[in-house]
């Protein structure tokens, strides 16, 4: 089991999240992905239908691989009601974001991008 936490606000690197969380589930793998840090400013751009990462991004959401976006960071950076929108759980159980402990506790191995 892995949990991919994305910090890096860049497209082109969380790209590379969405494809190898959609590749773990292919081959049996259990991944997730949080969104964390800067990463969270990257919901309200891959909610687009414009964007070209739109559908990859809607594949691993369907494929149930979006654990959620971080509050703390998407309150800061100005995305919080787009995240909201979005549907995208807030992550707050360590002072406002994600604790990546509970998810060792559960069994994840932490992956950060």
């Amino acid at each position: 089991m892995y949990c991919l936490y994305a910090f890096n606000g860049e497209l082109m690197c969380f790209v590379h999240v969405l494809l190898n969380a959609l590749d773990m589930k292919e081959k049996g793998k259990e991944a997730i992905i949080v969104f964390e840090g800067m990463a969270v400013t990257l919901v309200p751009e891959l909610e687009k239908s414009e964007n070209p990462f739109h559908a990859l991004y809607q594949k691993a959401r369907e494929a149930g691989l979006i654990a959620g976006a971080c509050k703390a960071c998407s309150s800061k950076l100005g995305v919080l009601d787009a995240v909201k929108s979005a549907g995208l759980p807030l992550l707050d159980d360590m002072s406002g974001h994600p604790s990546m402990a509970a998810y060792m506790d559960k069994g994840y191995t932490i992956l950060t991008f």
